[in-house]
């Protein structure tokens, strides 16, 4: 407890060799405290309630931001995101014309035979990740100078995930949420780079997290930028690293 807030966490074994106990506060208010294996329940609890402060802080600022984001409806004149920036959704009824999306002036433009949110919402989702395969394969392309350990160019495919940005396989297989391409380039990149170092640290290991830092220097700066849109970018749609 801390005041009247009561703390609820999930624990999780942290890979590598440090004995350090980590806790992380996810955007959809998840807490979940990694441990290294066979930490004391006093240690973990001891751990919690040293950042219980921040914990709660963390906690208001998130559910502050989920409760302003009202559901995506799809229709003429709502705002939605792609690589960082806003533009306004126009919906065209065209009954003879082909049914397609394009970004047109400040806005992303649908044009539709009938005016369904169900089918505007299709349209936009299927636009955004023909955008996400482009940008991510560019982006990769441009990131894979820093990650000298990689050796050949992975695989990268998109899924829609509700929890998560992205994900690496044993083999190296990079798994991406379309959603990410609405979000700033740098954020993109941090992602793909989180993804990459995965393939030298396969855990959240302190090495893990020192080639992070050596590939880019700010990584905690993007991702607290990224965190604090992932309730936006994924409203309407189907978040964590």
């Amino acid at each position: 407890m801390y005041g009247d807030e009561r703390i609820e966490f999930i624990t999780v074994p942290r890979g590598g060799v440090s004995l350090r106990v980590m806790i992380k506060v996810h955007p959809d208010c998840r807490v979940v405290v990694h441990a290294p294996p066979g930490a004391p329940d006093d240690d973990v609890y001891d751990a919690v309630r040293k950042r219980a402060r921040w914990i709660y802080t963390q906690l208001r600022q998130f559910r502050a931001q989920l409760e302003h984001v009202s559901p995506r409806s799809f229709r003429s004149g709502e705002s939605h995101y792609y690589l960082g920036k806003q533009y306004m959704l126009k919906v065209v009824e065209a009954p003879r014309d082909k049914q397609k999306v394009k970004l047109l002036r400040g806005h992303i433009e649908v044009t539709v035979r009938a005016r369904t949110a169900g089918r505007v919402k299709g349209l936009v989702y299927e636009w955004y990740k023909a955008r996400a395969r482009e940008v991510f394969q560019r982006r990769l392309e441009a990131v894979l100078e820093q990650a000298l350990w990689v050796p050949n160019r992975p695989n990268i495919r998109l899924l829609g995930m509700k929890t998560q940005w992205g994900s690496c396989s044993p083999g190296g297989t990079l798994t991406l949420n379309p959603h990410l391409v609405k979000a700033p380039r740098e954020c993109i990149d941090y992602v793909i780079l989180h993804e990459l170092c995965h393939i030298a640290e396969h855990n959240h290991s302190d090495k893990f997290y020192r080639l992070m830092k050596q590939v880019l220097p700010n990584w905690e700066q993007v991702k607290g930028k990224l965190d604090g849109m992932a309730s936006t970018l994924l409203n309407g749609g189907i978040y964590r690293l």
